[in-house]
């Protein structure tokens, strides 16, 4: 399993994540149109050519998508129960087509579930990074995580 337990989650631990990610036209593309954001600033390139910033913007939501996608290999794959809510979800710089993305995590806290004797509530903070070193997405997110499984024949 490539996810950690609860209790091997520490206060501070980062994760520059392994993963690099190049977006390309069908990814912004075929997620805009998959999730009915017809917004011309992602599917039509005359017209993002007039914007200010002069060819198409990567869907803020596949650019989500893909910060918790990326972090999850290390971190939650396995190991999670669910995601209990994203946070403080930003976007400071564009991103676009063509861009070349890598993800960090680091643990911001962690706590026992009060109703839940068996798991955890590990606190994330994502950050997706561009080609240029630019933070372009950030977002906290809660995940509700397994203990570590009790060895029964001990």
């Amino acid at each position: 399993m490539a996810g950690l337990w609860f209790e091997e989650f520490k206060d501070g631990m980062v994760f520059n994540h392994e993963w690099t990610r190049t977006i390309t036209e069908a990814d912004n593309m075929w997620f805009s149109l998959l999730t009915m954001n017809t917004q011309p600033l992602h599917i039509d390139a005359h017209y993002s050519a007039k914007s200010e910033w002069g060819k198409p913007l990567v869907n803020s939501l596949f650019t989500l998508g893909l910060m918790v996608g990326m972090s999850v290999n290390d971190t939650t794959f396995g190991t999670t129960l669910a995601n209990l809510g994203m946070s403080d979800v930003r976007f400071p710089k564009p991103l676009f087509q063509g861009d070349t993305v890598h993800v960090r995590t680091t643990v911001r806290a962690k706590r026992e579930s009060k109703s839940r004797p068996r798991e955890g509530i590990v606190v994330f903070f994502h950050e997706t990074i561009n080609q240029h070193g630019d933070v372009v997405a950030t977002c906290e997110r809660q995940a509700l995580m397994r203990k570590r499984p009790v060895d029964k024949a001990a």
